[in-house]
Formats: structure tokens, sequence, C-alpha cells
């Protein structure tokens, strides 16, 4: 069975910077793959109480080794936000790096046959307590580590339902098309992060309001974002970034060349 991208999904990636494939993993797929979550985030846990602790706009990190992990951003909060990379933290997520139905659509995006993991995440948004994200690209985390930014395209697996109460990723169709776009223009320590809204159309914006075990592919260019959890449903997600082979991780520096 073949995973590539359909002419159709190409030409709506081309045209909207995103993509979505639904019921891609079954119900006791998702399962096994939420439950290989929480072993990674009680793991995180534990290797955060001896990583380098931070803060930036009072918002607070911990480096253990090559994994940062994010902290929800109320005051002294020990509720995990986003641990990255998080695929070396359980084995059910190293080997979903390699699954075909995320790694043959990726050859297309990449625009390679042979590709190679530039990095993952698990984002967190737990009930009632999960933090939005602000409007961004990720290029601009990026383009000062890879010389290929163009080609780091994203791909976000559901693990559970995505609703617009529970915080679920917002894209801006069409803002992949002008490459890197300004940072916010404040003197905040992330801001430049964070996409000006002089450079977007907002009301652009697309509501992916898609059930656990779906697909979105998206472009590292697209203008994305998310709103608070104010559900009582968690709304979690691993989002894997791929490159062309033979090139390192962001983090590790280690190279992972992925599929057959």
């Amino acid at each position: 069975m073949s995973f590539e991208l359909t002419r159709a999904e190409a030409r709506r990636y081309d045209r909207d910077g995103f993509v979505v494939r639904d019921a891609v993993f079954a119900p006791v797929e998702i399962a096994g793959l939420r439950c290989a979550a929480e072993r990674a985030v009680a793991l995180a846990q534990k290797l955060s109480e001896r990583g380098r602790s931070y803060a930036l706009d009072g918002r607070r990190f911990v480096d253990a080794g090559h994994v940062t992990v994010q902290f929800e951003h109320t005051a002294a909060s020990e509720t995990i936000r986003v641990i990255e990379p998080v695929h070396a933290l359980d084995p059910m997520l190293e080997a979903l790096i390699d699954d075909p139905r995320i790694v043959e659509p990726m050859r297309d995006l990449v625009g390679s046959q042979h590709v190679a993991l530039w990095t993952d995440k698990l984002n967190l948004k737990r009930p009632r307590e999960g933090s939005g994200f602000g409007w961004h690209q990720d290029s601009p985390y990026w383009i000062h580590d890879s010389a290929h930014v163009d080609r780091l395209p994203n791909v976000l697996l559901a693990l559970d339902d995505a609703t617009e109460a529970n915080g679920c990723l917002r894209i801006v169709r069409g803002s992949h098309t002008r490459g890197c776009l300004p940072g916010l223009g404040d003197d905040s320590q992330l801001g430049g992060f964070f996409t000006s809204p002089d450079h977007f159309d907002e009301s652009q914006q697309v509501l992916l309001e898609v059930a656990a075990g779906a697909l979105v592919f998206f472009s590292p260019h697209a203008v994305h974002g998310s709103k608070p959890n104010q559900s009582d449903q968690a709304r979690r997600a691993l989002v894997l970034t791929y490159q062309p082979s033979d090139h390192p991780m962001l983090k590790s520096g280690i190279t992972r060349n992925v599929g057959a």
C-alpha cells in the first residue's frame, strides 16, 4: 500500500500550506501512543529535577542533556507543556519516526527519497490548564541551524480529539508563501519568534478540529498557533519534522535517517 501524497493533496499543500489526512492511525494504536506519551512525561519530569533550569520571559524551561522541557506559564508550575525532542524517551515514540504512513508523504514534501529526522516534540494541553501558543512560524527558530529550512515540513499526529474548546491547532491559510516573516517588535526575549500580525491575514486562519489518529502535514513557513484548553478534555499531539537524509538533528547533532 502506498502512502504517498496524491496530486490533489500536493496541490492543497502548495496552495494552503497544510493538508489533513483523517483516521490514519487506528484507535488501538492511538491508545498505545497515549500511554507512551505519558511514560515520556513521567521520565521528563524526573530528568527535569536534575537538569539546568532557566526562564525566558518568565516562563520556565529545563535542559536535561539535549532534551528541553517547557512548563506551563503559571508561577512555580510543575505541569509540563512541551518536551523536545521526545522520541528517545520511549521505544514506541522512537518506532513512530519510521512509520511509512508518515515517512512516505514526508519524502514528497521534503523532495527527497531519503529523509532524516530534524526534530520532534510532544505538545501537552492538560484540561483547563494547557496554555495557548501565539502566532508563529517554525522557520525563524531554525534558520540559524539549518541551511535547508524550506525543506523541514512538519506532521502533527493527534493523540486526542482536537476541538476549538480544547485548543486545536490553527493555521493561517496561504501564509507559507512569503518565507520567514518578521517577528514582534517588542523587547521580550521570545518576541522575535512570534510573527508580527502586520504580515499575515488572521482572517484566513483555519481551525483544525480533527479526531485522534489524524495527521496534519504543514509547512515550516505556515503561520500557526492555538488557544488555551478551556475544556475538561486533554489535547495531546506529537509533532515530527523531517529533512533530507544525512543531516544531523536540531538539538543532539546526531544523524537519524529514517525509513527503508
